[in-house]
């Protein structure tokens, strides 16, 4: 590693009132700052998402053609993942998944009571996005529900995957098997835990670390395109958060029945066997590491060290834990 370590308070002056506090971030309120950031990287992907659902769902009861399409709600949400992981990960190691969450904790030993403060966080991002999306979209969605009204279908439409309350919470189509539901849900999530862990780990030659925020974003995508009809939730943080918008908003109809659990639970365990399938068969710690790997993990460690300590990446177990934590 180069002995020559630049951080940005060494190249750019920072206003008084933020420097004191830097003092308090990097401390005492260290823990909120990263909860903050788990916060926004949720809200940033259920607001590109479920504002994109809206419009799919409000075009054919308001019969306006051209408002949005499955293509287009797949690439919102791919957008949301870009700017949650480019912007946030930096500073809360970028989980916006309690499944991811739940699944370091147990892989990597990601600290118990952290990871409670980042689910709490998650799930509130959703939550507010979902609240600031209906408050945006509150007049149409009323008429909406006034066309559904006169023409009979409103309790029968209404929480269903073409009612409005099916952009908030997620539902079933009437009808569907809950086995295959599940089924759905679970290789999916499977799928998608097999890709993030493929693209952040760190022997990767072929995807840097300026790439992951992408491929991981064209997975979720891709996800939504083939499988988002049979039901599909991802994430617990954008399943919990709307359903509690939805609840907020509708009431105890909104609960979801059966098909909540599933929308809320499968992702974890499917995540875990993911990653587990990674470890088993696709992490390879006798690999070495590329020039862009290292110099990504050398920032996060001089972050980390941020005084002025330039130590090698022959670190402690400590150094160690707090980097894969980051990675």
């Amino acid at each position: 590693m180069t002995s020559n370590i630049v951080h940005l308070r060494d190249v750019q002056a920072r206003p008084k009132f933020f420097t004191v506090w830097e003092r308090y971030r990097h401390t005492t309120v260290h823990w909120f700052v990263e909860c903050f950031a788990e916060f926004l990287g949720v809200f940033f992907y259920v607001y590109a998402g479920v504002g994109s659902q809206v419009p799919f769902i409000l075009g054919p009861i308001l019969s306006i053609d051209g408002l949005s399409s499955v293509l287009q709600i797949g690439l919102a949400y791919a957008c949301g993942i870009v700017f949650a992981i480019g912007i946030c990960s930096s500073t809360s190691g970028g989980h916006f998944n309690p499944a991811v969450t739940i699944t370091l904790v147990l892989f990597k030993g990601f600290p118990m009571l952290k990871a409670v403060r980042y689910i709490i966080a998650q799930i509130l991002g959703g939550y507010i996005a979902c609240l600031l999306i209906y408050v945006q979209w509150h007049d149409l969605i009323v008429e909406s529900e006034l066309v559904l009204t006169a023409a009979g279908t409103l309790e029968s439409t209404l929480f269903t995957p073409q009612g409005p309350a099916g952009a908030f919470g997620l539902y079933i189509i009437p009808g569907l098997n809950l086995g295959r539901v599940f089924l759905n849900e679970f290789v999916t999530d499977v799928f998608l835990a097999l890709v993030i862990w493929g693209s952040i780990d760190p022997t990767n030659a072929l995807i840097s670390p300026q790439q992951a925020p992408f491929v991981i974003a064209i997975a979720y995508a891709a996800a939504v395109w083939g499988f988002a009809t049979p039901a599909l939730a991802a994430n617990p943080a954008r399943d919990l958060g709307g359903r509690l918008a939805a609840l907020t908003i509708w009431g105890k109809q909104a609960a979801g029945g059966k098909y909540a659990a599933i929308a809320a639970l499968t992702s974890i365990p499917a995540t875990m066997l993911g990653v587990f399938l990674h470890e088993l068969f696709l992490t390879d710690y006798a690999r070495v590491l590329p020039s862009a790997q290292r110099e990504y993990m050398e920032v996060h460690l001089n972050h980390a060290h941020a005084p002025g300590k330039t130590e090698s990446l022959d670190m402690s177990s400590s150094d160690k834990a707090e980097l894969e934590h980051n990675v």
